[in-house]
């Protein structure tokens, strides 16, 4: 709607988890060269979590498209709420794997020849699971289960388990301890510093088409920080209703009005001082993922 008042491509701050828009911080450089290495070193378990809208689903799409250029399979579970007997007919049916037969015995033993197919093959096969703090402790349990598809010497399959930090509680029950101990791996995803926000804006309008210094006010920007709190999906939000806000007030750069009107829309709280809201780690620039290393 507003792009061309502002000569951009595409919509930059859309909700949708665009790989294109990855903006790499070195937690989510961590991440990512975590992943990679757990799977490349068949570790089995490795865990993804981090607050709401701080980017997990986007990170895991890029991931899933260093996945297939690295000829892995994989299943990507985006709503996990399911019976066992359901999440297994699923992943088999994501991973392409043909069973025609409803006893689960069957067709487990189908899901192990077909993966230590892809063993001998030097093929990894991969499990995703999003969402994962709504897993129930019985699907928690099929999963741990699932990890015992292995060889002597590597698990077959590797799970990514990926869930808001409400799963590092779940998983600290008791009657979690042996999920737990099979978990080697693990990364978070952080909320974004001052700094961060402002260079996080500029990549996404830059990766749009446009210019950040003629779209965006420094001051709106920083606002957009305070209210935000460095939640990339909070950022999203404030600036594309900034944007429009802008474009209605047919103005060819976002100011502190827009957002402070966009945040009363959403009713979001008013916004601490830089000062109270601290600081963490710098950005950088993205780098390729390197096989083997973590």
């Amino acid at each position: 709607m507003y792009e061309k008042h502002f000569n951009l491509a595409i919509a930059p701050f859309n909700l949708n988890p665009d790989p294109r828009f990855l903006y790499v911080t070195e937690p989510v450089r961590e991440a990512l060269a975590t992943l990679a290495y757990g799977v490349n070193k068949r570790k089995g378990f490795v865990l993804l979590t981090g607050d709401v809208g701080t980017g997990k689903t986007t990170l895991l799409n890029v991931f899933m498209q260093w996945l297939s250029k690295h000829s892995a399979a994989t299943a990507f579970v985006f709503n996990p709420q399911m019976g066992p007997d359901e999440f297994l007919d699923f992943i088999m049916a994501d991973f392409g794997v043909d069973c025609h037969s409803t006893m689960k015995s069957r067709r487990l033993y189908l899901l192990n020849e077909w993966l230590l197919k892809r063993h001998a093959a030097g093929k990894p096969v991969v499990l995703v699971v999003d969402e994962a703090q709504r897993l129930t402790e019985e699907m928690l349990e099929e999963l741990r289960l699932l990890t015992n598809l292995e060889t002597p010497t590597h698990k077959l399959l590797q799970i990514i388990l990926s869930g808001q930090v409400e799963l590092d509680s779940i998983l600290t029950r008791p009657s979690m301890r042996q999920l737990r101990q099979r978990i080697t791996l693990r990364c978070k995803t952080v909320p974004l510093t001052s700094r961060q926000t402002v260079e996080y804006i500029a990549q996404r309008i830059h990766i749009a088409g446009g210019n950040y210094q003629d779209i965006f006010d420094p001051a709106a920007a920083e606002l957009v920080f305070n209210y935000s709190h460095g939640i990339v999906r909070i950022i999203n939000l404030l600036c594309e209703q900034a944007l429009i806000g802008a474009f209605c007030d047919n103005e060819k750069r976002v100011t502190s009005k827009q957002v402070q009107f966009a945040a009363r829309e959403m009713d979001f709280i008013e916004p601490k001082s830089p000062a109270e809201n601290g600081e963490n780690r710098p950005a950088n620039s993205f780098e390729p993922i390197q096989e083997g290393t973590r």
